[in-house]
């Protein structure tokens, strides 16, 4: 296996779209690293150029010590599964699996030899004389891997490859592919627009947007310090609270000040210490749902005022949907979506004056819809964004 390196490298198309901007970026020998984020944020495109199939506009792309811009894809010995899986249908398995060791001139009894291997490895052996079509979608994922594996590339290229399965099909092949790429310390590029995905299966997970790199890190940092108001909402499940607010200093707290009636957020000085010097200036704040409860007994703390619109029990936990009195923040990634979708729910959404809120709420005894509640915030863990930038305030 070897390493990936992007220096500085940029994919701009003939009309003058922009696909990826200087996107600098070290993957490691037998890491898994995940490249998420929306439709058109350039995710592909970087996949794409790294196999040879898209032209780089400006910068290099490394393999190992070996730079691969001027390559074709099969001088570069990548191996790439796409979403479809590709698969000649008129072909058995085998005949797919040794097709690239066949125009590689491998003869037939070291061919046949390592496909059988390959195919013990992914639980395959008993489907080999079968063709594409009765196979089951899991079956014909694990064909198109089997017929990456066998060629044995430098680098595995995977571009969406569970997106046409059924919801529990994908975390099964989540928990394959991980434990493959484990067994085999291949250095894989998975792309996928789904964060969980890259939560769940990502050595590191490298944020994108509009063909810019947001963010690079482990999941878990990723999820915990967001570098941006993008990374923060992007990333997590139910997506993080939002709250618009301004800062008012005192001598032992901040006050944030929220919603049409001037209502209160009050942080200590240990939780507001990355707003001093700050009063007067509007901040966005973000809360994920497991950083709220729902207020029961003498429990004190700084808490938000809501009524309860939708109950969502899903066995272990339950989601909890907040109607707080607040105008919704209407993020740059939320207008360009509805641009596109229906202006006219933009115009309405920017005008509305109530936001909801998530909770994941652990109890066994739910409120009950139209209950008038209160959200203690865990101001430990809240995060605080310049509205203007989008960028985390530290």
């Amino acid at each position: 296996m070897a390493a990936v390196e992007f220096r500085d490298v940029w994919k701009v198309y003939d009309e003058g779209t922009i696909a990826v901007r200087e996107l600098d970026l070290e993957i490691a020998d037998g890491e898994l690293m995940v490249f998420v984020g929306p439709s058109g944020c350039g995710k592909t495109t970087a996949l794409r150029m790294v196999a040879g199939l898209e032209e780089i506009t400006a910068g290099d792309i490394l393999i190992g010590e070996r730079r691969v811009n001027g390559l074709s894809p099969k001088q570069r010995n990548v191996a790439m599964v796409f979403q479809n899986y590709a698969l000649y249908p008129h072909m058995t398995v085998r005949a797919n699996m040794e097709l690239a060791l066949k125009l590689s001139g491998v003869k037939n009894p070291e061919r046949r030899q390592e496909v059988e291997r390959v195919a013990a490895t992914l639980g395959l052996t008993d489907l080999l004389n079968r063709k594409p079509a009765k196979l089951s979608g899991g079956q014909r994922q694990r064909v198109a891997m089997g017929r990456a594996i066998v060629r044995d590339p430098s680098v595995f290229l995977l571009d969406e490859p569970l997106s046409n399965l059924d919801a529990k099909l994908r975390v099964q092949m989540r928990a394959e592919i991980t434990e493959l790429q484990s067994r085999l310390h291949a250095t894989t590029i998975f792309v996928t627009h789904d964060q969980v995905e890259a939560m769940t299966m990502a050595h590191r997970v490298a944020v994108m947007r509009g063909g810019v790199l947001q963010q690079v890190g482990p999941p878990q940092e990723v999820y915990a310090r967001p570098r941006n108001l993008f990374v923060a909402e992007f990333i997590g499940s139910p997506a993080m609270n939002l709250l618009a607010a301004r800062v008012e200093n005192g001598a032992d707290q901040v006050e944030l000040r929220y919603g049409r009636q001037g209502e209160t957020l009050t942080l200590d000085r240990q939780a507001g210490h990355a707003l001093a010097g700050r009063a007067g200036s509007d901040v966005i704040v973000g809360i994920r749902p497991e950083h709220l409860d729902l207020l029961r007994g003498e429990a004190t703390g700084p808490r938000i005022p809501g009524r309860v619109r939708l109950v969502e029990p899903l066995g272990a936990e339950t989601l909890v949907h907040v109607v707080v009195e607040a105008p919704p923040v209407v993020t740059d990634e939320l207008r360009e979506v509805q641009r596109d979708v229906d202006p006219t729910a933009l115009e309405e959404l920017e005008h509305m004056r109530d936001s909801r809120f998530t909770v994941r709420f652990g109890g066994d005894e739910p409120p009950a819809l139209d209950d008038r509640v209160e959200l203690l915030v865990d101001t430990r863990k809240i995060h605080l964004f310049d509205p203007a930038t989008g960028d985390v305030i530290t």
